[in-house]
């Protein structure tokens, strides 16, 4: 004999006894061909639902004795892609808020929300869980959106019971007004492109003055030194001009006073 059951169910959802078996719809053993031979006494569930989870019994009797024993059933059913929505359509400086909803999952999860610069908005956020008359879920999370922190793009997360991420959705808003504190960012980002430059060519004028006037300072050294060494060759030939005319005047007056000499001469011996 072979029983399963749920354990807070007393009917069996499976019963073999004598060669007959009876069980509950979407219940069957593993291997259909079991029999006396085959010791496989494993069940099978067919079309699993969230109703069916639980914790189950089995029970063997044999000439041996009776074996029992029990099992745990999980069930688990993935989410929907989660579909985003605005309210209003289009948001605007004075704010809104974005709705996502996600279908069909178990157990209950969870709906997070990130924004373009991967900031963690979900503690912002108010979700509703609400389970459908089959046991399945259908998660609805609201984020408002306050003036003067609206992102342009948010990022709607579905994480499952174990913290996997199931599914999400991008939502992107059309012209989104400035955050606080973005236009000053992008003023100085623009100043800050417009100084860098203006700092190159400053720099690139700099240079080129340090080396005019380099080459400047060294053109006019070279000229002090040409017109110094040109002045002591004028004064070199001066000097030599000066004792020339020394040379020849004295010559002049030694050939004057000689011929006053001769002249004298002849006039002393007619005396």
């Amino acid at each position: 004999m072979v029983s399963w059951r749920k354990v807070e169910v007393k009917e069996p959802s499976l019963f073999f006894n004598k060669g007959i078996l009876t069980s509950q719809t979407d219940y069957m053993f593993a291997e259909p061909s079991w029999n006396s031979k085959n010791l496989n006494v494993s069940l099978l569930i067919t079309k699993t639902t969230v109703a069916q989870a639980g914790v189950y019994e089995c029970v063997v009797l044999t000439n041996y004795g009776i074996f029992p024993g029990t099992t745990n059933l999980k069930v688990t059913a993935k989410y929907s892609e989660p579909n985003v929505s605005s309210i209003p359509e289009k948001i605007t400086e004075r704010g809104g808020a974005l709705i996502c909803d996600s279908y069909g999952g178990y157990p209950e999860g969870e709906i997070h929300w990130i924004d373009e610069y991967g900031t963690d908005w979900t503690k912002s956020s108010e979700m509703k869980p609400e389970q459908g008359p089959n046991g399945l879920f259908h998660l609805s999370s609201k984020l408002t959106l306050l003036p003067g922190s609206i992102f342009s793009k948010y990022t709607c997360v579905v994480v499952n019971a174990s913290g996997g991420r199931e599914g999400w959705t991008e939502f992107e808003i059309e012209d989104p007004p400035r955050v606080d504190g973005q236009e000053g960012v992008e003023k100085s980002n623009s100043t800050s492109k417009i100084v860098a430059p203006v700092l190159v060519i400053g720099s690139l004028i700099v240079g080129l003055l340090m080396v005019l006037l380099y080459r400047r300072r060294r053109q006019n050294g070279q000229r002090t030194n040409n017109s110094s060494g040109e002045a002591e060759e004028e004064e070199g030939l001066d000097d030599k001009e000066d004792d020339g005319s020394r040379v020849i005047s004295l010559f002049l007056r030694v050939s004057a006073f000689g011929s006053r000499s001769t002249t004298n001469a002849p006039s002393g011996k007619e005396e």
